[in-house]
């Protein structure tokens, strides 16, 4: 049990160990961190049975990820850099690594300098995933260039380099 039946809120210690098992974990990036801490709470008073929830202690959790920041084991920078050579890698075009980064609560800003820095060639990486979904001929014919571009286009890829891939297919 986290805290005591004494205890109102969760005390920072208690706070800094969720915190340190989701980092442990991989990378979060501030926002997400701070809903995920307020979840596991919730999940945790269910477990418990307890049908009304305690307020969270707000100034306790700006404490932790202050704590967080300071010994930078959260920190916004990398994680963006470390998502968009993930989500590259994968499969996945800068539209949809955007998207993805704004819903994980990270600042537009943040993102597009990010974009601008990530050391990606995007035509390249959206050519890989067309070659290795539709081999090295590519579509044959009108419909399924179509079907392509539909694909490419959401896995996140501009439609400028969707173009230039359908294009030089077999050559």
């Amino acid at each position: 049990m986290l805290f005591t039946e004494n205890e109102r809120r969760p005390s920072f210690t208690a706070l800094l160990d969720r915190a340190m098992r989701l980092l442990a974990q991989r990378d979060h990036p501030e926002q997400e961190l701070r809903e995920k801490i307020r979840l596991s709470l919730r999940r945790s008073e269910l477990r418990q049975g307890s049908g009304s929830a305690e307020p969270l202690d707000e100034e306790a959790l700006e404490q932790v990820i202050a704590y967080c920041l300071e010994n930078d084991w959260l920190n916004d920078d990398r994680f963006i850099g470390r998502f968009i050579v993930s989500r590259s890698r994968s499969g996945y075009g800068p539209q949809r690594i955007r998207q993805d980064l704004t819903q994980k609560g990270v600042d537009r800003h943040a993102i597009e300098q990010a974009m601008d820095e990530a050391e990606v060639d995007w035509l390249a990486c959206a050519s890989e995933v067309a070659h290795k979904k539709y081999g090295e001929q590519g579509p044959a014919d009108l419909k399924e260039k179509a079907k392509a571009q539909r694909f490419l286009h959401s896995r996140g890829f501009l439609m400028a380099d969707i173009r230039a891939v359908l294009a030089n297919f077999g050559h």
